[in-house]
């Protein structure tokens, strides 16, 4: 009977090794020559830095693909920009501050008490249309039948008959912009703006940077109120503007950030800018009650 030759010495993933206890040599490639780029991984394990064989016609009739007796690998996916980061919280931001907005003033009765005069008739009412700002703003999302209803059912001493409209709008820059607001009759607009934007800062891990200020935009009519707040989530800190308006019909919160925007600092921010996309927010989707929406 033929002895069988010896076996190397087994390694302590069940591999061999070679001769002394050192590592088996590197694994080879098809064409007989060793990887430059292959690398010991343990076992079970994929190698970082090892990269896949040339693509090409292999021999003994094997599929294209990684070697006989490799695992597969391949580059890692790539990573994520910090301004990737930073405008997704950015977005999540808004859109936490923007369902909130309403929060601090409903309930407001000791505000409210100092508002003088009756309620308003009814003239006004929000829209949602498609567009936004010279169509630079599509519609997203529409969240007026679902967290509008909150805002809807929640007590306020200082609005009558109330309908909330709740969206998001984006650009194809990157922009995003918020609403939330409301219309019916309100007894005490300017109370229910500052209000509004009292609420908005309440968003977890926000912080006024430039305290609000008030904008009268040449020839829309309406004063707007405009701050700007940091956003913090973890270590990415990021830059909103917030602005918001009302009037004896229609109040609203509007927020509208470009990526450029999140990352600037915030006693770089247009205010005035911002008041004045407000603004026109305002022009475009406030209308006659009865008149038809604009697509």
């Amino acid at each position: 009977m033929t002895t069988p030759p010896p076996q190397p010495p087994q390694g302590p993933y069940g591999a061999p090794q070679g001769p002394y206890g050192a590592p088996p040599p590197p694994q080879q490639n098809p064409y007989g020559q060793p990887n430059p780029y292959a690398q010991q991984a343990p076992y079970g394990q994929q190698n970082p830095y090892a990269q896949p064989p040339a693509p090409g016609p292999q021999p003994f009739g094997h599929p294209q693909g990684p070697p006989p007796f490799g695992f597969p690998q391949g580059p890692p996916p790539p990573r994520r920009s910090r301004t990737g980061l930073i405008v997704g919280i950015t977005v999540g931001a808004v859109v936490a501050a923007g369902s909130i907005a309403f929060g601090v003033s409903r309930l407001a009765d000791s505000g409210v008490s100092a508002v003088g005069g009756g309620f308003p008739a009814a003239k006004y009412r929000l829209t949602v249309p498609k567009k936004l700002l010279d169509e630079e703003y599509t519609l997203l999302k529409d969240s007026s039948s679902t967290e509008g209803r909150e805002i809807e059912k929640t007590y306020d001493p200082s609005i009558r008959d109330a309908k909330a409209v709740v969206t998001q709008y984006t650009s194809s820059a990157g922009g995003t912009l918020v609403i939330s607001g409301l219309w019916g009759r309100i007894k005490g607009p300017e109370f229910t703006r500052d209000k509004i934007l009292e609420g908005a800062t309440q968003a977890k891990g926000m912080t006024i940077a430039v305290p609000a200020r008030e904008f009268t935009p040449d020839g829309y009519g309406v004063t707007v109120s405009c701050q700007v707040v940091r956003a913090k989530d973890g270590a990415i800190t990021s830059t909103i503007p917030m602005c918001a308006w009302g009037d004896d019909n229609t109040a609203s919160f509007v927020a509208v950030v470009t990526p450029e925007i999140a990352l600037r600092a915030p006693e770089k921010v247009d205010l005035e800018r911002a008041a004045l996309d407000t603004a026109r927010v305002r022009a475009e989707s406030r209308k006659p009650i009865g008149a038809t929406e604009a697509g």
